[in-house]
């Protein structure tokens, strides 16, 4: 009889707990939570996982942009017993294409000759009018613009020993059309590189005057 009494209690107490349960949930659905509960309530910034995907701490702080100051020429350096000092190979004609490819040519020849190559630059382009007089007339017209490109590559501290052998393959491997030159680097020649601009140079003259 004692174990038909506590199973019927265990049944009815399971029976109340049940109801109680359902009618707990039913409350908590009807119920409408706040809004600002539902936003506040972040439990992931406590998860170990925060900050994955971040990296600009990792990255170098940026330095400020520094202004470009102008550009300046270089001290020329004289030549030695052994050895010439700066001196620039020209390279002209009116075929840019052979112009450009020859240049490279001769530079990518210092590079194999250890021959040390300051700088490789291109001249304003330089155009010649050609002028053909009529028959029967004075006046005179233009018959063809010519155009020449020039390219210079900046040669310093070569041997002496090994001048005449670079010289030697430079020119028998000089394409036709194209003017070879070979002379001591001024600072004429550094200023010839750049445009003039007269507007310019005379709006200066008139402010320092």
């Amino acid at each position: 009889m004692n174990t038909l009494l506590t199973k019927v209690l265990l049944l009815q107490n399971t029976r109340a707990l049940l109801c109680a349960a359902s009618s707990l949930q039913s409350q908590v659905l009807t119920t409408q939570m706040p809004l600002g509960v539902l936003l506040t309530n972040r439990q992931y910034r406590s998860m170990p996982t925060h900050g994955i995907g971040k990296y600009r701490h990792l990255l170098p702080k940026a330095l400020p942009k520094k202004k470009k100051d102008r550009v300046q020429a270089k001290q020329i350096k004289a030549a030695t017993a052994t050895e010439f000092g700066v001196f620039n190979v020209c390279v002209s004609g009116y075929d840019m294409t052979l112009v450009e490819h020859y240049s490279q040519y001769i530079h990518n020849l210092c590079n194999h000759l250890d021959i040390k190559v300051d700088e490789s630059c291109a001249l304003p382009t330089k155009s010649t009018e050609v002028m053909v007089m009529q028959e029967q007339g004075t006046k005179m017209y233009v018959d063809a613009v010519l155009k020449t490109h020039e390219r210079i590559v900046q040669i310093s501290e070569m041997k002496a020993t090994l001048f005449p052998i670079f010289m030697e393959v430079v020119l028998k491997n000089q394409p036709e059309g194209v003017r070879l030159c070979v002379k001591q680097h001024t600072e004429a020649d550094y200023q010839a590189r750049f445009k003039t601009r007269p507007e310019l140079e005379g709006l200066l003259a008139k402010i320092h005057n």
